[in-house]
């Protein structure tokens, strides 16, 4: 590839792009501010009056959005507030781990209508298949959904989801490798399947429903079987040159001035579970519990303690090289003992910190235990209502681009 080639083309954008783009980010406002007058988006998007008045217009024609009353206090007529119609459109969000399945269908506000999870080591993709087209039709029914509302499905699923050692990990679990993930779900319903990275879903996720809201820049931890990250920028997600960037659970842990194992065989609920399996107990213990007796806490904030260090060397470089708001910490891990670690690993880090051009706050993602499911549901809507980095460019034709 030339170096001409690889440029992307800032020439403009035609009108078309430029209105379907501005339509998608008045829309995206409104999503998030829950309720917006049409000045309050004026001020947002730094679209005038008239073409916030025109685009309203059609998103009120289109069902997107409606009227919710008027917001009182000023003088003369109130201003009318606009939220998004949630059952505007819906979407199915699947995701597929080495120690579950989680299927849910949610609204265009983001809400879980209907959830469905089955805990199995190692589904292969025929157990998937079975249990989506067992789910899918019940789903819709108890929510009162029509498959025509219905803009998508999304996928989240481990990158290299059959290749990657860990244990437990039967020879047939290789079947992952190479799948069609648009034939394993063609069945019972024919909609368009997005595919995206388990970590990446769930930064996605909270960028859009969660802690997004308040920071445009975050670092997510993703905590399942193994640990994955992902990173957002500017509100966008940031997925590097190949599209592996936050593969932090591969980093190797300093411990003492010693390097370690990758930090994933114990920032991990497969790391958690040998852990407690060395002091006489199960993973299942911690899973569902409200409070463990003192031997079991102990145990478990023995995991903590290690964990909390074993993560201050990534955690310094998401620091020193990217600078984000907040480092979020999601995924199956339970809520408490997210919270528990992120207080530990904050410690940690503050001890740390007079070395540190800036540290930025760990704590809970709001989206947690089923996050990347519903990111992934929220590909639908991103891909089709949304705004997406690169809109105003316009595409090349030069030969050998992407």
């Amino acid at each position: 590839m030339t170096a001409a080639a690889s440029r992307p083309r800032l020439s403009g954008t035609n009108l078309e792009r430029a209105a379907d783009h501005n339509q998608r980010v008045t829309l995206h406002a409104i999503r998030v501010g829950g309720s917006l007058t049409r000045v309050e988006l004026a001020g947002i998007t730094g679209l005038t009056a008239a073409a916030i008045a025109n685009i309203t217009r059609r998103l009120l024609q289109d069902g997107l959005i409606e009227e919710a009353g008027q917001r009182r206090g000023g003088r003369g007529q109130p201003p009318t507030k606009l939220v998004v119609r949630p059952d505007a459109c819906h979407a199915i969000g699947v995701n597929i781990d080495r120690d579950h399945i989680t299927i849910v269908l949610v609204d265009f506000a983001g809400q879980t209508l209907a959830r469905v999870v089955k805990e199995i080591d190692y589904a292969l993709p025929d157990q998937v298949r079975a249990l989506y087209c067992a789910s899918i039709g019940e789903m819709l029914r108890s929510a009162g959904v029509d498959i025509a509302k219905v803009v998508g499905l999304g996928v989240a699923v481990p990158d290299q989801l059959g290749s990657i050692d860990l244990p437990g990990r039967p020879d047939a679990y290789a079947a992952w490798d190479g799948i069609n993930m648009a034939d394993l779900f063609a069945e019972p319903y024919n909609v368009p399947v997005f595919i995206e990275n388990d970590a990446a879903a769930a930064a996605m996720g909270e960028m859009q429903l969660g802690q997004g809201q308040q920071h445009n820049s975050f670092f997510y931890l993703l905590i399942s079987l193994g640990l994955g990250g992902g990173l957002v920028i500017d509100n966008a997600y940031s997925r590097g040159a190949t599209g592996r960037s936050g593969e932090l659970g591969f980093m190797r842990a300093y411990v003492d001035g010693a390097e370690g194992e990758q930090i994933q065989t114990l920032v991990s609920l497969s790391g958690l579970g040998r852990h407690l399996q060395r002091h006489g107990f199960v993973l299942r213990d911690v899973m569902t519990a409200e409070a463990f007796p003192p031997a079991l806490d102990a145990c478990v904030d023995g995991w903590i303690e290690q964990a909390a260090s074993w993560l201050v060397t990534p955690l310094t470089a998401i620091n020193c090289l990217i600078n984000p708001a907040a480092v979020l910490i999601g995924g199956r891990l339970p809520m408490a003992l997210v919270e528990r670690l992120a207080v530990r690993a904050n410690a940690l880090m503050a001890a740390a910190g007079a070395a540190l051009p800036a540290i930025a706050p760990v704590a809970r993602a709001e989206l947690s235990e089923d996050a990347p499911a519903v990111g992934a549901a929220i590909l639908p809507f991103s891909h089709y209502l949304l705004p997406k980095p690169g809109a105003l460019w316009k595409a090349s034709t030069l030969p050998g681009t992407v």
